[in-house]
């Protein structure tokens, strides 16, 4: 019989993250020395005040390792949109316009047509964002960055900031049972459970493929699926808050699904139940190989981990529904109706003909 698969097994610990943010308490100490007012905290993230009815929402984020499959492609052009997309699509979650962005690379070697291709990416997707990269900074660390392309090893980071309205705050509360869950489509794995797809997928880390495989049902090569950019969600969010009220955001990354979570510390009795989805082939790829390598990956497994299609997700009133997606629409995204907020105290997955239940 197949032995389970796990975030755990690719050498990511889900319970033992979540034990060690509880080490983020330390930093509350440090909220006295807000200028302007109390910190605030939402589901996702603190916002600070800049003044009486003005707040700042500043997030850093990564890529994590798909950085190793930039190296093992040799194509560095792209990384950087999703290291923007990671941060300001964790910005707009508090209902934040993005204001800057500021990038931090540590290289094994600050070489210059490498540098070129980082800059390339994160410009990109400033870009798609229409937020301006005010700073940044490149650091030659060899004797810590070490990847697998001689010479090309390198982490990257990014921070962006984003102003809001107090009165605009998405804040996660009252959200009640029955309120609509509204999908936007992922591009596909974005960047988040890449180590484990990786040590599935590709020889270079124990799996099956070659990066340049293109293995059924996929219509290129793998390694070009595993690198597509993470989608950019600023646009259409910010349009949708101008016409519905956004009760709740949420960038579906590291979790997946258990990230809904978050929302019922700030709306009590609530619960999530999904029913549409339509992964990219990628997925199921996943899945299927692990079995060819002797493990089974469980669809929770799957829920826990990846966006499996969607790659942010709204919480709004049923009368704002209608509002919402078709400003959505008019933004060029093709949101769809995902779940609805339950009364049940869990989160439960209809996939297939299957019942989930993730927490």
């Amino acid at each position: 019989m197949p032995k389970n698969y796990t975030y755990t097994d690719a050498g990511v610990n889900r319970e033992q993250r979540h034990e060690s943010k509880k080490a983020l308490q330390t930093l509350q100490k440090t909220y006295k020395f807000s200028r302007f007012g109390p910190i605030m905290h939402l589901p996702f993230s603190n916002v600070f005040p800049l003044s009486k009815d003005t707040y700042l929402d500043l997030t850093i984020e990564g890529v994590g390792t798909k950085v190793l499959l930039a190296q093992l492609a040799g194509k560095y052009d792209t990384i950087g949109i999703d290291a923007v997309a990671m941060a300001v699509n964790d910005v707009i979650r508090s209902g934040a316009t993005p204001l800057a962005i500021s990038d931090n690379i540590h290289a094994q070697a600050s070489n210059p047509k490498l540098v070129k291709e980082w800059l390339e990416g994160v410009a990109r997707g400033a870009e798609m964002a229409e937020c301006p990269v005010v700073s940044g900074e490149i650091g030659d660390v060899a004797e810590i960055i070490n990847g697998i392309a001689e010479g090309a090893g390198f982490d990257m980071i990014v921070a962006a900031i984003g102003q809001v309205a107090k009165h605009q705050i998405i804040t996660g509360a009252s959200i009640k049972p029955d309120d609509p869950i509204i999908g936007l489509p992922s591009s596909g794995l974005h960047s988040n459970g890449i180590t484990l797809a990786r040590k599935i997928l590709l020889k270079q880390w124990g799996g099956k493929h070659e990066p340049h495989d293109k293995p059924e049902p996929l219509d290129r090569e793998i390694i070009t699926e595993m690198l597509e950019p993470t989608r950019i969600y600023v646009k259409p969010l910010l349009k949708a808050a101008e016409t519905a009220r956004i009760k709740a955001a949420v960038h579906i990354t590291g979790d997946g699904y258990l990230k809904f979570n978050n929302l019922t510390a700030f709306s009590s009795g609530i619960g999530f139940e999904f029913s549409n989805f339509r992964p990219q082939p990628v997925f199921s790829l996943i899945q299927r190989t692990a079995l060819e390598l002797g493990y089974t990956i469980t669809d929770e497994e799957m829920f826990r981990t990846f966006n499996m299609g969607w790659g942010f997700a709204i919480i709004v009133s049923k009368t704002d529904q209608e509002k919402a997606i078709t400003a959505l629409e008019k933004a060029g995204v093709q949101p769809e109706l995902i779940g609805k907020v339950t009364d049940k105290q869990r989160i439960e997955v209809h996939y297939g003909n299957k019942s989930l239940v993730l927490a």
